[in-house]
């Protein structure tokens, strides 16, 4: 796995431990602290030991920097400068009425393509022209700054900046993130890349990954759509890179150079879900043994924060006042805004991307992979009749009732009832906290289940869109290996509405062994979804059923030197060093280079070609046609 969100880098289980932070062992606190500070250029490492920004020696930077990076992960006061004085950059229609004619110069390549009529121009010299408009009304936009509605926000760590560490070239930052996430996902497997796509046919990998919104910043399709009303020209990367499956496409063009299958699954919230389950289920049919699955989502601008404001989804400033009767809001206010489950009023924007590398379990033992878990299913369900597109309905009554069927069958009822958790999908907003606890305590009611351990982790993190549940899913991995759920900070008090009867709710961390956990999301217009993931323990139990013990100890002697390569990325990683993969321009393939036959297709740099040969279950017809 690898990524990053609010709370660090995925890779490592960075940003989980952020989330526990106080509950982990001194030494894995300073670890964490220690590659936030380098993440978000606070502090920098090198042969001499730790370093400020200015380059003075750092004794203790866990220590000197820990405060500095509490605040400045996770949720707070959006840093972003069109958020701050003087406030959002924006236009004010007017009527001016002029009383006298008015004149001005202007340069020429400045004038209107079609002037407006009764305006008088006149040449000054071969640059300038001078205007006179004559009197009367004249309809102008009046430069403003609007105050911002909403200043909570979920942003990646301070001083974090993606598009720096690669050759970028007016890049959204959706998709710089996604460059971003891949890689860490790559370096953090511990398996070479290129070794590995050597042993696959070129159609047995996929990339499936995208977004839940697209690229609405202004190097996508944001400034796309408002270049002519704001003066700017369009450009030639806008159009394209704005596209939802773009992550999936950058991935295959300048990442991993794969010519299997790709595409995106647009779910809203349950978009990192829908992608997994694509991934899923090629890897049980047999049609791909390895897939790269994602998401990148990148919506803190204005536009998309405004349009989830006016729909009354997120948690405004006058909102926050009015929760906790204040006259003003602090940062430590801010950080409060995501409160799952009690008293609260609206969700709070986040932004990340998180990807996986899925495997068949034969190659992951051939490769020695350090399996982190296994996704054996992932439900999704619509909703049925609607009153409001935006409103919940039942369709994850269903999902959800799914994976937890599938988890009895597969692992037992005492499992089920002890050992697994549910990480909700835990909005903040007052709809969703009694209709979603609604779901999870009728689903545990029915199967017996009677102190159910609830995660919802958008307390820290905020909601990233169609990544939220990737995020959830990094962290119930993260739950695995540390034997730790994330309470919930922000919850003073559980909401009188909320159905709570069956569930566990805390507000700090628990010691929690687990054998499965749930991911739970619901997105806009019905898109519900549920997977499972297993613990590594659990997975390994199954694989010694199917495969026997001794290809287990096998693929553990393998695993050593996987984990040895992933250790030495992880330990550069930790010390703030980068080098994301992006290959631009690098072994392109046009057609001329390919070796094409009726049953195959030889591509370079493949050692293995691209079978031909039809998969035909349809039956055939003789040539001769029929008297």
């Amino acid at each position: 796995m690898g990524g990053i969100n609010p709370a660090g880098r995925t890779s490592g289980h960075q940003a989980f431990r952020r989330t526990v932070l106080d509950a982990l062992p001194a030494d894995q606190q300073r670890q964490t602290l220690e590659g936030l500070a380098a993440l978000m250029r606070l502090a920098e490492h090198s042969e001499n030991g730790w370093q400020d920004s200015t380059g003075q020696p750092l004794n203790d930077p866990a220590l000197t920097l820990r405060e500095q990076v509490l605040n400045h992960t996770l949720i707070r006061r959006n840093e972003d400068p069109r958020f701050l004085a003087p406030g959002l950059p924006a236009n004010r229609p007017a009527s001016m009425v002029l009383a006298e004619p008015l004149r001005f110069t202007l340069r020429r390549r400045q004038l209107p393509e079609h002037l407006p009529a009764h305006w008088q121009v006149t040449d000054i010299d071969a640059r300038e022209v001078e205007v006179t408009v004559p009197a009367g009304t004249l309809d102008v936009l009046l430069p403003d700054a609007h105050e911002p509605k909403v200043r909570a926000a979920a942003q990646l760590p301070s001083g974090f900046d993606p598009a720096s560490l690669y050759r970028s070239v007016h890049h959204p930052r959706g998709l710089s993130m996604a460059v971003f996430g891949a890689s860490d996902c790559l370096g953090a497997s511990g398996l070479s890349w290129e070794d590995l796509r050597q042993q696959l046919n070129p159609d047995h990998i996929a990339v499936y990954a995208g977004n839940s919104i697209g690229q609405l910043d202004d190097q996508g399709w944001g400034g796309l759509l408002k270049s002519l009303v704001s003066g700017q020209r369009a450009t030639s990367k806008q159009m394209p890179l704005g596209y939802g499956q773009m992550p999936a496409d950058f991935l295959n063009a300048y990442v991993l150079g794969s010519v299997g299958s790709t595409g995106a699954a647009l779910g809203a919230c349950a978009s990192f879900l829908y992608n997994l389950r694509l991934g899923i289920d090629d890897i049980r049919s047999g049609r791909r043994r390895v897939v790269m699955v994602g998401t990148a989502d990148a919506p803190i601008t204005p536009e998309i924060i405004e349009g989830f404001r006016a729909m009354g989804a997120l948690a405004d400033d006058a909102s926050l006042k009015a929760l906790d009767a204040l006259e003003l809001l602090t940062d430590a206010d801010y950080q409060r805004a995501c409160r799952p489950f009690a008293r609260n009023c609206g969700f709070t924007m986040a932004e990340a991307s998180q990807f996986v590398l899925l495997m068949d379990d034969a190659l992951a033992l051939e490769l020695g992979a350090d399996i982190l878990g296994a996704v054996p299913d992932v439900f999704v369900n619509a909703d049925g009749f609607k009153r409001s597109i935006s409103a919940p309905g039942i369709g994850n009554y269903i999902t959800l009732g799914k994976a937890v069927a599938l988890v009895k069958d597969m692992l037992g009822d005492k499992a089920l009832k002890e050992r697994t958790f549910l990480h909700a999908h835990g909005t903040s907003t007052p709809k969703n906290r009694v209709t979603e606890s609604h779901v999870l305590d009728e689903i545990a009611r029915a199967n017996g289940i009677s102190d159910w351990p609830i995660v919802a982790i958008k307390a820290f993190i905020g909601h990233s869109q169609g990544s939220a549940a990737g995020d959830q899913l990094a962290s119930a991995l993260g739950s695995f290996a540390h034997g730790l759920l994330p309470g919930i900070p922000t919850l003073d008090a559980v909401a009188d509405d909320v159905y709570a009867d069956r569930l566990r709710l805390s507000t700090t961390p628990q010691a929690f062994k687990a054998d499965a956990a749930f991911i739970n999301a619901k997105g806009f217009g019905g898109n519900n979804a549920t997977g499972v993931v297993l613990s590594p323990e659990v997975t390994e139990r199954l694989l010694t059923k199917r495969h026997g013990s001794a290809a287990i100890d096998a693929w553990k002697t393998r695993r050593e030197t996987v984990r040895a390569n992933a250790a030495a990325y992880l330990a550069q990683a930790d010390k703030g060093h980068f080098a994301p993969r992006y290959q631009f321009g690098e072994a392109v393939l046009e057609g001329p280079e390919l070796e094409i036959h009726a049953d195959r297709i030889h591509i370079p740099g493949y050692a293995q070609a691209v079978s031909l040969t039809a998969d035909n279950p349809f039956g055939q017809l003789n040539e001769e046609a029929p008297e």
